[in-house]
C-alpha cells in the first residue's frame, strides 16, 4: 500500500480523494485475510485423524493459513471459486464455478461429502467456510439434476431475493447444505471457522450452512419462491411440493450436531473498523452507518445520497472533512440487458442522485474482487464522473436504466479491478465529503 494521503492533500491534490479512497478499500480487504486471524481459533488437535474440509471464495487462503498454523498432520480438500486456488501442502484445492453451480463443484461436494463418512469420536473435522460456498459447494437431493438447480439459481440471483432468502431455497434443495455436512461427520468433532459476508454474521446463512443447524423450513423455502415469483423447473416444483418432514434439514438441537462449534474468524465489521481507524487517523471525521445494510442498491444509495447531502448542507451527522462507510450486501433486480454487479449499479446510482455534488467522491466494492459476475471489484466516483461520461456519449441515467454501471464506469476508465482478493467480507462502501 502507498503511503497515507495528509488532510492536506486532500485538499489540494486533485488525485489524493481517490487515491485515499482506494486505500481504504484495501485495508478493508487485508483486514479480512485469514492468515493472522485463523490462527487464534484453532482446537486442539485430535487423538485421531484431521480431516480438512470447506468451500467458499476465501477456502484456499484459509486451507494455507491453517496449514502455516497446525501443529500436527491433517489431510482433506477445498472448494474454492475458478482462479482463487492458492498453494499449499497437504490440503488439496479444487476449483469450480460460481455464482452459478457446474458440474466440478457437484463433483467436489460429492468428494467432500465421502471424505467424512466413517469417522469416529477421536476424529476431528475442520470446516473452512466462507462466502460463495452455497454454490461452490453445490449438491442437489437426487431427484433434482443440476441443470434444474442451476436454473434455479440463476433465477434467485436475477429476482433481488436477500441472500438470507436465497440460502433457505438452497438449502432445501441440497443433499449437503443446511446442517447435513455436518450430520454426514457424526460422530466426530466438527470445528467450522468461517468468514462472514452476511449481514448479522448468521452461521446457518453463511454458504448455507452445511455444518450449522437450519431453523428454515420447507415452508419458508416455498414463501420464499412464491414472493419473488419464481418459475421453477417441473423436478424442482415436485420435490418441493412433495417434501415431507422427514426431509427436513437437522435443526436446533438434533443429536448428530452435538459435537459442532463455530467460529467467526473475521467481519465485515472488523473491516469497517479499520478502515474507520485507518481513515480517522488522518484527520477524518468519521461514521460507520452499519455493516448490515441490505435492499436495492439504487435504494440505498438514495439513502446514501440524503446523508451526503446533510454533510454538505449542514455538518450533520458528521462534520466535513467527512467519511461515510458502509457494509452489508445489497440486491439487484434486473430488468435491463446490460452489465454491472450491485456496487456498480450502487455507485451509479449514487452519481445520479448526487449530479456532480463538488467535493464528493465514493468508493463501492466487493471485498472478493468481483462484483457479481464481472471482473472488476466495483468503481470509484467522481464529482466529474456524470460529465466525462457525457463527453463520451454516455448517459448515466440511460446506463442505469438499462442495469449497465458497468459499462458507465468502463467509458471513463473508472472499474477498480484487483483480481481475487481469496477472502469476502461483503460490500465496501465509503464516501468522502470535502469542504469546498
Amino acid at each position: 500500500m502507498s503511503q497515507p494521503i495528509t488532510l492536506d492533500a486532500l485538499q489540494r491534490d486533485p488525485a489524493a480523494p481517490r487515491t485515499l479512497l482506494r486505500q481504504l478499500f484495501d485495508v478493508a480487504v487485508n483486514t479480512a485475510l485469514p492468515y493472522d486471524s485463523l490462527k487464534n481459533y484453532l482446537p486442539q488437535p485430535p487423538k485421531g485423524r484431521t480431516v480438512v474440509i470447506g468451500a467458499g471464495k476465501g477456502a484456499a487462503s484459509m486451507a494455507a493459513a491453517l496449514e502455516a498454523a497446525w501443529p500436527g498432520e491433517l489431510s482433506g480438500m477445498v472448494i474454492t471459486r475458478y482462479a482463487h486456488t492458492e498453494p499449499t501442502r497437504a490440503i488439496r484445492v479444487v476449483e469450480a464455478s460460481h455464482p452459478v453451480p457446474d458440474a466440478a463443484g457437484r463433483e467436489a461436494a460429492e468428494q467432500v461429502l465421502a471424505s467424512v463418512q466413517g469417522l469416529t469420536e477421536d476424529d476431528l473435522v475442520i470446516c473452512l467456510i466462507s462466502g460463495g460456498g452455497s454454490a461452490l459447494l453445490s449438491l442437489p437431493v437426487p431427484e433434482i439434476p443440476l441443470d434444474d438447480k442451476r436454473a434455479v439459481n440463476k433465477a434467485l440471483l436475477k429476482s433481488g431475493a436477500a441472500i438470507d432468502e436465497m440460502n433457505c431455497v438452497r438449502k432445501h434443495l441440497s443433499a449437503i447444505k443446511g446442517g447435513r455436512l455436518a450430520a454426514a461427520c457424526y460422530p466426530a468433532k466438527v470445528v467450522t471457522l468461517a468468514i462472514s459476508d452476511v449481514p448479522g454474521d448468521d452461521p446457518s446463512v453463511i454458504a448455507s450452512g452445511p455444518t450449522v443447524a437450519d431453523p428454515t423450513t420447507f415452508d419458508d423455502a416455498r414463501a420464499v419462491i412464491a414472493k419473488y415469483g419464481i418459475e421453477l423447473p417441473a423436478s424442482v416444483k415436485a420435490y418441493l411440493d412433495n417434501a415431507t418432514s422427514a426431509q427436513e434439514t437437522p435443526k436446533p438441537g438434533d443429536p448428530r450436531l452435538a459435537h459442532c462449534e463455530t467460529h467467526i474468524i473475521t467481519t465485515p465489521q472488523a473491516s469497517l473498523q479499520a478502515a474507520a481507524k485507518f481513515a480517522r487517523d488522518i484527520g477524518l471525521n468519521t461514521i460507520v452507518l452499519g455493516d448490515t445494510i441490505e435492499g436495492e442498491a439504487r435504494d440505498v444509495a438514495l439513502v446514501h445520497a440524503g446523508i451526503v447531502r446533510q454533510v454538505v448542507g449542514f455538518d450533520e451527522p458528521v462534520q466535513k472533512p467527512a467519511l461515510i462507510l458502509s457494509g452489508g450486501e445489497t440486491t439487484v433486480t434486473v430488468r435491463g440487458n446490460g452489465r454491472g454487479g450491485r456496487n456498480a449499479e450502487f455507485l451509479l446510482a449514487l452519481a445520479v442522485a448526487l449530479n456532480g455534488e463538488k467535493g464528493v467522491y465514493a468508493v463501492a466494492c466487493d471485498t472478493d474482487g468481483i462484483d457479481g459476475s464481472e471482473d472488476n471489484a466495483g468503481c470509484l466516483l467522481s464529482p466529474c464522473s456524470i460529465a466525462r461520461a457525457a463527453k463520451v456519449g454516455v448517459s448515466a441515467k440511460q446506463k442505469l436504466a438499462n442495469n449497465d454501471a458497468y459499462s458507465f464506469f468502463e467509458s471513463i476508465d473508472d472499474l477498480i479491478v484487483t483480481g481475487p482478493t481469496r477472502t469476502n467480507v461483503n460490500d465496501f462502501r465509503a464516501i468522502l465529503v470535502l469542504p469546498q
